[in-house]
């Protein structure tokens, strides 16, 4: 008789769960979308299922924590916290870090709903993910990012030469490798799609990057491209495939092709590689060749080599613990810095432009011979071979100045939302996403996401509130709320204070905007500028010294803002309860 009413029991279990199915597909069509077997792309400005799912189990855990602290809520009314954090190198890698960590001490992380980042701080991101349960313990984050040794350059080879051998091979894929091993100290072969059918511990994850061609030539609408462990896709356009078929070929709307997933090594290369816009290079100039008119195509191509090599040499140096290889790696720094740093700029300013081409070409291929004559000149073994093997990669890829190249799979997709610098390419070019706004905001705008409260800590270089007055302006463009700023405000952006509060209203976010370096911890302007300087974002690899440092400054600022922060935490549950009240979705 058990048996029998155990049967029937799963029997009317099963029964539902197929309406349920039938019902979400439903929905599901009713925006325009169809099954991923027959097309695999979706098209929606809603949440896909797997985020949906993910959201409502963490808010379980976000209802809990506000309790604990005494912030009434209920289960309808879950406030939507987002952490968004900028880019900036190793100074956002770390500073993210010691901000979460600090943040669990004070009992503030489990209210977080999302946690979105941009260039560096998706370094960390991707890094504090590899545990699904980092948010409960972020001594061991930390003790991993100080005491961990550095990955061995081998284990860096072997894993470039996999990816040499794939179609999409790009200078991001050494970008990525040697930022993992050498600065992230791990190397991270999962993909970001094992997380997809994990418990609600940590923040829901955005990364965000940003459309090479798009970026250069596009409209607005194709710049922003954001990734989660379910999907990936344009935001503005609302197009979007699977986390699992990102780097397949497409056509049409058509999956032909499907290829391995790209791992998180691959991932953390293309989301932090500020250095693939031309633009960027402006930033290296050396001060002989900061001559105005000077900075044309030839001398662009020239910093291109330079300050490719000189990173992988930066970077490769922390993977290698022998003496004799690293003062091999010293005495190649140095021939390269005393080709580079010679003073050129009577012969630059006196040649004409093609004469410029031709002397630029001539410093270019005097680069890479002094690299070739060094390699040579190496004793046999294992240091050697690994190299050589580098720059025999690395030649090409500077000369094709490739990165971030994946599959595109809205190539002549017939839609007509797609831009035609999308619709004509077979492949995109993801690159940092900080070239656009170096928060992720675009992608926490908006009812998509509904965001109540956004915490948001500033370890951007250049002009400070840079990040605000973008975000402001492309929320205008696209027509989404976005909280006024003062122009007070930016008065402050040679000293700025330690916390500022950009009050949301109506379906506006409320903002917390949090510089790293402030009034708290610079006595004044002066001083200011020069922790910007010491921690510059493109700088050779932090010192122990430097990182603990950068980590107890983000550390002191959730400390002296705790009550700021539980203050708009508690008006953000207010909001929501309203909103909840009022019968607003």
């Amino acid at each position: 008789m058990q048996t029998g009413l155990t049967g029937f029991m799963n029997a009317v279990v099963c029964l539902c769960l197929v309406n349920s199915v039938i019902l979400s597909q439903a929905a599901d069509n009713m925006e325009g979308n169809v099954a991923l077997s027959e097309r695999p792309i979706r098209q929606s400005h809603s949440l896909c299922a797997g985020e949906k799912e993910y959201v409502h189990k963490r808010k379980q855990i976000v209802l809990h924590s506000l309790n604990t602290l005494e912030i009434n809520c209920t289960a309808a009314s879950v406030p939507h916290i987002a952490l968004l954090a900028s880019g900036g190198g190793q100074r956002a890698a770390v500073g993210l870090v010691g901000f979460l960590h600090q943040m669990e001490k004070e009992g503030l992380l489990d209210m977080l709903l999302y946690l979105g980042g941009v260039s560096g701080s998706t370094w960390s991101m991707a890094s504090l993910y590899n545990d699904p349960q980092f948010s409960t313990n972020m001594d061991a984050a930390v003790s991993r990012l100080l005491d961990s040794p550095s990955v061995k350059l081998e284990q860096a080879v072997d894993w470039l030469g996999e990816r040499a051998k794939e179609e999409h091979f790009s200078l991001a894929d050494i970008w990525g490798v040697l930022t993992s091993a050498g600065i992230m100290k791990q190397m991270d072969l999962r993909c970001l799609s094992d997380e997809a059918n994990r418990n609600a511990t940590n923040p829901y994850p955005i990364y965000c990057a940003t459309e090479k061609h798009c970026f250069t030539h596009g409209p607005i609408e194709g710049k922003w491209f954001e990734i989660s462990p379910h999907e990936a896709g344009f935001t503005e356009l609302g197009l979007f495939i699977e986390i699992s078929l990102l780097g397949s070929k497409f056509q049409n709307g058509t999956l032909l092709e499907k290829k391995k997933e790209m791992d998180m090594v691959k991932l953390q290369g293309i989301l932090g590689c500020a250095v693939a816009d031309e633009e960027t290079l402006r930033d290296f100039v050396p001060q002989w060749l900061n001559v105005p008119g000077h900075l044309d195509s030839a001398a662009k191509e020239y910093l291109r080599v330079w300050n490719i090599l000189d990173k992988v040499i930066a970077l490769t140096r922390i993977t290698v613990q022998d003496t004799t290889a690293l003062m091999y790696l010293d005495k190649l720094q140095k021939i390269l810095e005393d080709k580079v740093n010679h003073s050129q700029t009577e012969s630059v300013e006196a040649a004409s432009m093609e004469e410029r081409k031709t002397l630029f070409n001539q410093w270019s291929q005097e680069l890479w011979a002094a690299v070739e004559t060094w390699s040579q000149s190496l004793d046999d073994g294992a240091f050697k071979t690994h190299v050589s093997f580098l720059i025999k990669e690395v030649i090409p890829l500077i000369a094709e100045w490739k990165w971030g190249t994946t599959g595109n799979f809205l190539y002549q997709y017939q839609v007509s939302s797609v831009p035609a610098c999308l619709y004509s390419n077979e492949r995109l070019q993801l690159i940092d996403a900080g070239l656009v706004i170096n928060v992720p905001y675009p992608s926490f705008l908006g009812d998509k996401r509904d965001i109540d409260l956004i915490i948001a800590p500033e370890y951007s270089a250049g002009n400070m509130f840079e990040t605000l007055t973008l975000a402001r302006d492309y929320a205008a463009e696209m027509e989404k709320p976005f909280p006024e700023i003062n122009d007070t405000i930016l008065e402050d952006r040679d000293w700025p204070k330690d916390c500022y509060v950009l009050e949301g209203k109506e379906k506006e976010p409320t903002i917390i905007y949090m510089p790293l370096f402030n009034r708290r911890n610079c006595k004044d302007a002066e001083e200011f500028k020069a922790k910007m300087d010491e921690f510059s974002t493109f700088q050779r690899p932090f010192s122990q010294e430097k990182m603990k440092f950068v980590l107890e400054t983000a550390k002191e600022n959730v400390k002296n803002n705790k009550e700021t922060l539980l203050k708009e935490i508690n008006k953000a549950a207010l909001r929501r309860h309203n909103k909840w009240k009022a019968g607003e979705p």
